[in-house]
């Protein structure tokens, strides 16, 4: 069941203040995953733990999740993960101003939100200005992907990113080295399969650095 939430409410306005990145992680150098909708964390909590080669940062809108992931994860040894709660548009405006261009070597949108009504796409996460800001922390050669069980939310997505003019489809995806190498899946992935629903996937890589 999906539980939505209008991240356009005034509610989401408010920024959770979070710490320089030399803070948040033992390793700050290493390279830098951004899941967006990250939900309960669990996904985050099982690659960090399996791949410490890479330190990873998870937003989610249900500050209940957030909270209890952040309880997790206090009483846990991992120390590449980290969370924050809210509208992920606002924090990467936040953002931009705060950290360095090339921030993030990838980024993820699992299962976003289909808002599947038309005047309610508006709400959806991908949106061409956001994209524009999230490329701004990316830099060149970053990679973004996206996954859905929503065919029309998917042609949604792909076709905004496409037109965006910023990403290119990458089409030999087995020399990647992702932020993901055991391929873990998250729980709405593994859902899905069970239903035997079909999951439509496609990774990008960042091209353009003026737009």
């Amino acid at each position: 069941m999906r539980q939505h939430v209008n991240p356009l409410s005034k509610y989401f306005q408010v920024i959770e203040s979070i710490p320089p990145i030399d803070k948040l992680f033992k390793y700050p150098n290493l390279p830098l995953h951004l899941d967006i909708g990250c939900g309960s964390g669990n996904f985050l909590f099982h690659i960090a733990e399996q791949n410490k080669n890479w330190n990873y940062l998870g937003i989610e809108i249900r500050q209940k999740l957030i909270i209890n992931a952040k309880y997790k994860l206090k009483d846990s040894e991992i120390d590449n993960l980290y969370f924050v709660f809210g509208n992920a548009d606002n924090l990467i405006k936040n953002w931009i101003s705060k950290y360095p261009d090339n921030l993030l070597k990838s980024v993820s949108f699992n299962f976003p939100d289909p808002w599947f009504k038309k005047k309610h796409h508006k709400r959806r996460i991908i949106q061409t200005e956001f994209l524009k800001r999230l490329a701004s922390l990316m830099s060149r050669d970053s990679l973004l992907f996206i996954k859905s069980d929503v065919q029309e939310l998917y042609q949604y997505m792909d076709f905004t990113i496409l037109n965006s003019s910023i990403f290119e489809t990458v089409n030999h995806k087995s020399s990647l080295e992702t932020f993901n190498p055991s391929q873990i899946k998250t729980e709405r992935e593994k859902y899905a399969i069970s239903k035997k629903q079909e999951i439509y996937e496609k990774i990008y890589k960042k091209i353009n650095i003026n737009y």
